[in-house]
């Protein structure tokens, strides 16, 4: 083997850091110059070879929800249509309108007799999804949980979650409106379904954060309902009747609004008492501009429509090589200080269906 052979076969079989190559191409007598240009040269071939993006398949997703009409998930929908669109793909809304699981769940087996390439569902129920989705995993069909999630330990054979920590996310919105509670104050805890997946674990962050707090408050809990007609009726009654009430607490979106309405209509926080809550309507934002509500808890609506299409997107293209993972969508605060960032017309709020640009 002459030397020029050898030294072509040191270059091509150098695996190095860039520092690496450029000591190798002086003790050739190479030249920086000449192998930063063959570098680039490489690099512009690599890019000229490599694919245009992902391919565009016509996969179609269920997404089965506990409240399919329910304004919180409009921007749920439009990150469902965005992913879908951005991928080749279609999808189905369908399960519940008023968090009837049995509904929910017939919904889930008719995906899966029509042979759907992904399931996204809300699983609000710690069993009674169990059966549904072994039945899915066993026909090839990966599910994915979104907005709640089966407790820790299930046997539920769902792939991922994308969602808030939802027990944290009440704990955490607990410690914040604490610090506007005097010691020994009363405060009411709403929520719209006990028992639910999606708020009852926020109620307990709720309670365990008072708990915790060591600061005497002391609370009752109003089963609402799932209608906001009749959480604003609920919510009312209560405060008619408990009108030394420090503070009302909603863990879901709409009695979070309904708990609003009747700040706004008797003037709760303006006379010093507060009110906080989860997710982003409209009112509720509104409110908080009014300065009748402190702050809500944003969990990121769109995110938990774009990323289970992309999830089981990836999942079905690479043959279950790349496999869905749990996602946390966050938990940031909406305040009177950041309330006019959401409140302008965007598609990612859910208050405008134009696409962005």
């Amino acid at each position: 083997m002459n030397d020029e052979t050898k030294n072509h076969m040191d270059l091509a079989n150098a695996a190095m850091s860039r520092r690496g190559a450029f000591a190798l191409a002086g003790k050739l007598g190479l030249g920086a110059a000449g192998l930063a240009g063959g570098l680039a040269g490489i690099s512009a071939a690599k890019a000229a070879d490599s694919s245009a993006g992902l391919p565009k398949k016509p996969y179609k997703f269920h997404f089965v929800c506990h409240v399919t009409l329910d304004q919180f998930f409009t921007p749920t929908v439009y990150g469902i249509q965005d992913a879908c669109a951005a991928f080749g793909c279609s999808y189905q809304w369908t399960g519940s309108q008023k968090n009837v699981v049995s509904e929910m769940v017939s919904a889930m087996q008719t995906a899966i007799a029509q042979k759907s390439d992904g399931i996204a569902v809300c699983l609000v129920d710690p069993t009674a999804f169990d059966a549904a989705t072994e039945m899915a995993a066993q026909a090839g069909i990966p599910v994915v949980a979104f907005n709640a999630d089966v407790p820790v330990g299930s046997p539920n054979k769902r792939l991922s979650y994308v969602g808030q920590p939802l027990y944290q996310s009440g704990y955490n919105s607990a410690l914040k409106w604490l610090k506007l509670i005097p010691k020994g104050g009363h405060v009411m805890l709403s929520i719209g379904v006990p028992g639910s997946l999606n708020t009852q674990p926020r109620l307990d962050g709720y309670i365990q954060a008072i708990k915790d707090s060591n600061s005497g408050v002391t609370y009752d809990v109003v089963n609402t309902g799932p209608d906001p007609a009749t959480e604003i009726s609920r919510v009312e009654s209560y405060y008619l009747s408990h009108k030394n009430v420090n503070g009302i607490f909603g863990t879901g979106g709409s009695d979070t609004y309904a708990c609003g309405f009747i700040s706004n209509k008797y003037g709760l926080v303006k006379g010093g008492g507060a009110v906080a809550g989860f997710d982003l309507f409209p009112q509720t934002l509104d409110f908080i501009k009014s300065g009748d509500v402190n702050f809500t808890t944003d969990q990121q609506a769109y995110l938990q429509g774009f990323l289970p299409v992309q999830q089981m997107y990836l999942y079905k293209l690479s043959g279950g090589l790349v496999g869905p993972a749990n996602s946390d969508t966050s938990q940031a605060y909406v305040t009177k200080d950041n309330v006019d960032a959401y409140v302008g017309k965007t598609r990612f709020e859910g208050r405008s269906d134009a696409e962005p640009t």
